[in-house]
């Protein structure tokens, strides 16, 4: 076999390991907690918290699950007057539930799952809102945050989910809203907070945050370092090794004029989940028709070759930003972000298409590749504040923002790798099959393996310029408003033996929405808005699957931006002497021009899907000891216009014209809750419930509905040192949690048991 080497650097988590466990084990639990003892801070219930993500160095209470203002100066209102639907999950939800993942934290917020990746679509994090791609909507302190990751929250404080159509507020894209994480960033005070957790599969993960005033407390220095290794529950052969490091410096805490200099590096080795492939319904079946995953009998099988399959990321993140006071009610703000992630793998798909799954009880083990690397550079200047004209009150933002990315995506050449049909299962054609109630992943890979250096590279430039106002026109009616114009230039060449071909393509948006707010008692708000969004063909800058038919080699296509407009009506109370936070919202999200294939190669803006929705929320405290992070959502949606069946310009037989939208489930349910029993001891858990979700426009695949549940306990055994157990899916629920369109979907993690020691100075 032949093999090249990746070029993504290969750096060791153990010398970070090994530095943090030095710091660690440098002294015992037990000196910790003789040390606690005589320290005369004062400390409450989780004092680990951190301090808040401004860096004025104002603190704020960081234990409870209420926020009350967003982290983003474009959100010129409470949330409690923002006449949208917003969720925060804050650090202490993250804390709480054990959360390290992206995909972890979003288990509590309803109505976002997750769709699997494999080759054109990377693999990484890949959320739908409400029913909508949202791959490219994740934001960074307010920032787009592009390219391909699975990414870690050891450096993140909360994370700020806006649901609806949202390019207003962040440009192209966020048909079903948007994700913002936000940063730890340096405080006004000294503190040391660390952590070991120990859990079941081997879990090792170790984490310490520390921050330094300096300067005559003028300026502070944060560092968060992050280790983290795991093998996964009721999976066979799957692992995860990750490391990551997040400096940061800030000046002028507490004075006019603030700078903030970060960097963020997270880099990781996996031997990632091949997932399960689906079954059919009928032992006479050549085409799927309502299946679901066949694990064989057996659901610890893992399809894939520890002989072939890796999966290697990397992601470098460096941000210069600089904020001025020009006056008591208007302040300035430069952010200069320069980010590069990549990453290489190549992972088994358990492929059906031969239909092996039912003829033969066998696998095709598919390899699927990729080698890609993003580079994105942005400056985003805004101006912000509050000012009275006309006899009413203005808190505005207002910005500009100029963005130049870069994709360049290529693969290896993997071959035997060609849709056998696999009579025979046991390792069977050098690896290539193996058995569906029996894979070894041992097998030998006896076929070989190389770069192939020709791919696509897709550049892409945009332009954005955008204006909010919440003007309150008396103390009981606000109207927001927001106003946002961009332009977006793509183009992609793609380089194969044959040549090279070029799509480019430029376009030009307008977005804005408008809500109406009426205060019936200052804690509470009633509204209604309208948004709207814009997708332009390429928006994905060559890591996903944009919907651009050009890159399937459509004779004729219409590549104007797909638009989608949401129409919500809802109210928010903020209850209990406002330590309690309850919305509600229905709504329908219309997406109306959507490219559809209309012929034989030939595509145009003439689709349409639609959801219809209901969303509920709790967050804060009932009681002093009680506290409570839930939410409800009902989606109803359809494909409204389907257009014809096909791939890449091929028109097959058939209709999806009334069918749910995949990734999309009718109901999900999410309830936290912790209870201080005494002052030192917190019990809490939690329920999740997820409705069955179709993996594909067609409705042919699903994966079905599941509930599970969690457990926590935490304990102080002093001012400085607490204890913290988790236990995820507490009945070991066999269950899917993301649906691909074709041949597998990825399964969740068993029964996992997690026992943290915290410090904190």
């Amino acid at each position: 076999m032949s093999r090249t080497t990746t070029k993504i650097p290969a750096s060791s988590p153990r010398m970070l390991a090994s530095a943090i466990g030095v710091a660690l084990s440098a002294s015992s639990v037990a000196h910790l907690a003789q040390a606690a003892e005589d320290t005369e801070q004062k400390g409450q219930r989780n004092s680990i918290s951190l301090g808040a993500t401004s860096i004025t160095g104002e603190e704020q209470d960081n234990t409870s699950y209420q926020v009350e203002k967003a982290s983003s100066q474009k959100y010129t209102a409470p949330l409690v007057d923002t006449p949208r639907s917003v969720t925060v999950v804050p650090q202490q939800v993250l804390k709480d539930t054990a959360a390290t993942s992206l995909q972890d934290a979003l288990r509590t917020v309803p109505g976002i799952t997750f769709g699997a990746g494999e080759g054109g679509n990377p693999q990484g994090d890949r959320p739908f809102i409400r029913g909508f791609d949202a791959q490219g909507d994740t934001y960074l302190d307010g920032v787009r945050d592009t390219g391909g990751q699975s990414r870690e929250i050891f450096d993140i404080e909360s994370i700020e989910v806006s649901k609806g159509p949202n390019s207003a507020f962040g440009g192209r894209g966020s048909a079903g809203g948007s994700l913002n994480l936000v940063s730890k960033t340096p405080q006004a005070r000294d503190f040391t907070n660390g952590g070991f957790t120990y859990g079941s599969d081997q879990t090792r993960r170790y984490v310490l945050d520390v921050n330094r005033q300096f300067l005559d407390d003028s300026a502070a220095f944060r560092l968060n370092l992050m280790s983290h290794e795991q093998n996964v529950a009721g999976r066979d052969a799957v692992n995860y090794d990750r490391w990551g490091v997040a400096p940061s410096l800030t000046f002028g805490l507490g004075t006019p004029t603030r700078v903030n200099l970060s960097y963020y590096h997270l880099e990781s080795n996996d031997l990632p989940d091949s997932g399960i492939p689906y079954g059919y319904g009928s032992p006479t079946a050549t085409a799927h028709v309502y299946d679901k995953p066949n694990d064989g009998g057996d659901s610890n099988n893992f399809y894939g070759l520890k002989d072939r399959d890796f999966r290697k990321t990397r992601a470098d993140i460096s941000t210069f930003s600089i904020e001025h006071d020009l006056n008591d009610t208007m302040t300035l703000k430069n952010t200069l972000r320069h980010g590069s992630t990549g990453q290489d793998y190549i992972l088994t798909q358990p492929d059906d298409s031969k239909f092996n799954v039912n003829r033969f009880g066998t696998v095709w083990r598919r390899a699927n590749s990729r080698v890609s690397t993003t580079t994105t550079t942005t400056n985003q200047t805004d101006l912000f504040g509050s000012f009275q004209a006309l006899g009413f009150k203005h808190s505005y933002s207002t910005g500009l923002e100029f963005t130049g990315e870069e994709t360049r995506v290529s693969s290896y050449t993997i071959s035997p790798n060609a849709n056998p049909i696999c009579t025979v299962a046991k390792g069977s054609l050098g690896g290539q099959c193996t058995s569906l109630s029996n894979p070894n992943p041992d097998d030998a890979w006896t076929g070989s393996i190389a770069r192939n250096y020709y791919g696509t590279t897709t550049k892409a430039t945009s332009r954005g310029a955008y204006v909010f106002d919440t003007i309150e026109l008396d103390p009981k009616w606000l109207l927001n408003v927001g106003l946002r114009y961009d332009t977006f230039d793509t183009v992609a060449n793609t380089d194969s033996a044959t040549g090279r071909s070029k799509i480019k393509e430029d376009s030009q948006f307008f977005n804005w929405q408008a809500g109406l707010v009426w205060k019936p008692v200052e804690n509470a708000s009633i509204y209604a808005s309208y948004a709207t969004s814009a997708t332009p063909a390429g928006g994905l800058v060559g890591e996903g699957s944009d919907g651009n038919p050009l890159s399937a080699g459509a004779a004729t296509s219409d590549l104007q931006p797909e638009e989608t407009v949401n129409y919500e009506l809802g109210t928010k109370w903020d209850l209990f002497h406002d330590r309690l936070s309850l919305t509600a919202a229905v709504f329908r999200t219309e997406k109306k021009n959507t490219r559809i294939l209309v012929d034989a190669l030939t595509y145009q803006n003439a689709g349409e899907s639609q959801v219809d929705g209901v969303e509920l929320s709790a967050s804060g405290k009932i009681t002093d000891q009680w506290q409570v992070f839930a939410g409800y959502s009902y989606l109803d949606s359809e494909l409204v216009k389907s257009g014809l069946n096909g791939r890449n310009g091929v028109v097959s037989s058939g209709s999806n014209k009334g069918n749910q939208m995949p990734n999309t489930p009718k109901n999900t349910f999410s309830l936290w809750t912790t209870y201080d029993v005494t002052s030192k001891l917190t019990i809490g858990g939690g329920a999740f419930y997820v409705d069955q979700v179709y993996g594909d426009a067609g409705n042919t695949v699903y994966v079905p509905s599941y509930t599970r549940y969690d457990a926590m306990a935490s304990y102080k055994l002093t001012k400085n040192v607490d204890l913290q157990l988790n236990v995820q899916n507490l009945t070991d629920k066999l269950y899917y949690d993301k649906a691909f369109s074709t041949h597998f979907a990825n399964q969740a993690a068993g029964r996992t048991a997690l026992l943290t020691t915290n410090f904190h100075f």
